[in-house]
């Protein structure tokens, strides 16, 4: 921090509550799966939502995710509740009839907007995984790396790469990264793995550094 004779120079970081480094550990009493509403061509697909949510409820993780009984949602959540886990669902009032609301959830959150719905399912999760989706699980999963990014959370993020099912998303986050657009510690926080018992481990002991936050300089004058 500066000042001069016609004004001040202030050093201030791109979020103002990160002028430090910062480490974030989560244990993980909640996991929040983006996944498709359709089930998809490959039946591994469904396999692997039905294997995470047995892993859930074993390990007494709670699943946080869109609400629905349909498709990958449907699968995680089935699984998980005939585990014995606890499964919350989280549908805006439009889609509760569209995307078929689950009916044997230990919560069902109706909520008013799209925004709120993500929003809701970011504050009761920690940590995020992705399944094979469409453009709202994309949507979904980008913002939660936003938001890590820019400091708004530090919670930890994963793609269950069934079947290489996001090898291409994958290789062009390395290639954004490369690009330098995206910073290599936050391109290393992205974990990716092909079974759910691996991503659950590498989520498990995560941490998530936003060190790479610098200030800039903005000049104020009267």
């Amino acid at each position: 921090m500066g000042n001069e004779a016609d004004g001040v120079l202030f050093e201030v970081p791109l979020i103002a509550s990160l002028l430090h480094r910062v480490y974030a550990h989560h244990p993980m009493q909640s996991l929040c799966v983006f996944c498709g509403a359709n089930v998809g061509r490959d039946p591994l697909f469904a396999g692997a939502a039905r294997e995470l949510g047995h892993l859930l409820a074993a390990k007494n993780i709670t699943l946080i995710f869109g609400g629905a009984s349909v498709g990958l949602m449907g699968a995680v959540a089935d699984a998980t509740l005939d585990g014995g886990g606890r499964a919350i669902g989280v549908i805006p009032l439009a889609l509760r009839d569209r995307e078929l609301a689950h009916e044997r959830l230990t919560e069902l959150h109706v909520v008013e907007t799209m925004h709120e719905r993500k929003q809701r399912m970011y504050d009761l999760s920690d940590a995020f995984v992705a399944l094979p989706g469409g453009v709202g699980t994309l949507d979904e999963f980008f913002e939660v790396l936003t938001w890590n990014q820019l400091g708004l959370q530090t919670k930890p993020c994963g793609l269950l790469n069934v079947q290489n099912y996001f090898a291409q998303l994958i290789a062009f986050l390395n290639h954004v990264a490369d690009q330098q657009f995206l910073h290599a510690t936050n391109r290393a926080h992205i974990r990716a793995a092909t079974t759910p018992s691996d991503l659950l481990d590498q989520l498990a002991t995560a941490h998530t550094n936003t060190d790479w936050i610098l200030p800039h300089t903005i000049e104020t004058r009267d």
